[in-house]
């Protein structure tokens, strides 16, 4: 008895370290972009057909590294 009781704490112990033992370590972060788009889609107003229509969407980079934009297309 005294046995499973001994295991028992071992094993919260064990499980309260490992869940809070990266609270301590400082993350680092690789050098990486993180493309932000504020605004993720835009529904045009209807327009007569032939109507050249023009929106811009603002992307940010949040990363640390630059931002290398190889493809964009629409849905």
């Amino acid at each position: 008895m005294r046995l499973k009781i001994l295991l028992a704490v071992a094993f919260t112990f064990c499980i309260l370290f490992l869940a809070t033992g990266s609270l301590g370590i400082e993350k680092t972060t690789l050098n990486s972009p993180f493309a932000f788009l504020p605004e993720r889609n835009y529904t045009f107003a209807p327009v007569v057909d032939g109507t050249e229509i023009i929106h811009d969407f603002i992307m940010q980079n949040k990363g640390t590294a630059p931002l290398k934009i190889a493809k964009v297309k629409t849905g």
